[in-house]
């Protein structure tokens, strides 16, 4: 089966996916596109034989030729434009955030439950990465005991004008949310948030870099390092501390693991299941593109392939809702100073865990 992919929004990324379902991957094709800028949806669709523009996002997820749809338009805009898609009965791939906010979301979770299946994916897509799934298969097959902490770094050369300290949090370290409860396999019950000196390269009133503290339901603690005006590159670091070792991302796609008096230094590529993930070798990456290249391949695959089997996959509309949850706990720690619970609605068992 090749699944009509119709993509509603075709700035930056939504472009990007289009690229990769047309040129990279299999089983897909692009049928139709929307965006609020119409001259650019057009200009979008011509250098695409056959591609329909769609004035409304409505009318792209009505039409009889759109099996599924990719949401990569603009945050606010998510929520209705995924329970429409649901509500037509098409799987959506839903580029994060899932919602802006947590009652958002969980309007998006009824939806779904009344729906009586699954249809949404949300793009985490470091949940793809061959580093994060070797880091993530060292610590379940026991190699470095029982996790305690978790040191990340979120680096990014510069950022565009007009970003804020509150999008630091929302756009940025949202991944590093998501990823530590894909890592663990639990829910984040609290933040804080401090403020180091401030870069000079950042705009003004932006406090940039910031540190992020994540508290785990058992105990383990996670900084994150959050620099969006570093200058040197795209730089994502983390390391994971266990009881008897650690395991760290290395380049070029690979990991290294101390365990035992004994540092070894593993490429993904020699690791069952595993490839590599980059070619950029010692160089640092220049964006968030070439770092994940590979993961958004993948996680756009796993997608296309749930689709054609009438399945679903990788991250949930839960998976969403915990992440806007904790993103909003993250912003009122960062008005107020204090460390701040994260509150969360019950977890139905219709969001089992498939990844």
């Amino acid at each position: 089966m090749t699944v009509r992919v119709g993509v509603i929004g075709v700035g930056m990324i939504g472009q990007d996916h289009i690229r990769r379902i047309t040129r990279v991957l299999s089983g897909g094709t692009v049928v139709a596109v929307n965006d609020v800028d119409l001259s650019r949806a057009t200009q979008v669709a011509a250098a695409l034989p056959g591609v329909v523009v769609h004035p409304t996002a409505a009318a792209l997820i009505g039409a009889d030729d759109v099996d599924a749809v990719l949401v990569a338009s603009w945050g606010a805009a998510h929520e209705e434009q995924v329970v429409a898609a649901i509500k037509a009965g098409k799987p959506v791939f839903c580029e994060k955030p899932l919602a802006p906010a947590g009652h958002a979301c969980l309007r998006i979770i009824d939806a779904e439950l009344a729906s009586g299946r699954r249809y949404v994916q949300v793009g985490f897509m470091r949940r793809y990465d061959a580093g994060y799934l070797a880091m993530k298969a060292a610590l379940d097959d026991g190699r470095i005991g029982a996790p305690v902490l978790m040191h990340c770094a979120h680096r990014n050369p510069s950022v565009p004008y007009g970003s804020s300290t509150e999008m630091i949090v929302s756009d940025s370290a949202v991944h590093e949310m998501d990823l530590v409860r894909w890592l663990f396999g639990e829910e984040i019950v609290a933040v804080s948030i401090l403020t180091p000196r401030r870069t000079s390269q950042a705009a003004e009133g932006v406090q940039d870099p910031l540190i992020i503290v994540l508290e785990l339901a058992s105990g383990v603690l996670v900084d994150a390092e959050l620099f969006v005006n570093a200058g040197y590159g795209y730089d994502i670091r983390a390391e994971l501390v266990g009881e008897r070792g650690t395991v760290a991302l290395a380049a070029p796609g690979g990991i290294t693991l101390t365990t035992a008096g004994r540092r070894l230094a593993v490429p993904t590529q020699n690791l069952p299941g595993f490839v590599r993930t980059s070619s950029y070798g010692d160089r640092v990456p220049a964006d968030w593109r070439e770092r994940f290249v590979r993961a958004y391949d993948a996680e756009l695959q796993a997608w296309l392939n749930a689709v054609a089997a009438g399945t679903s996959t990788g991250p949930s509309s839960w998976d969403g809702y915990a992440a806007a949850a904790v993103t909003g706990s993250a912003l009122k720690a960062l008005r107020t100073g204090q460390r701040i619970a994260v509150p969360l609605a019950a977890r139905s068992g219709f969001y089992a865990k498939t990844q």
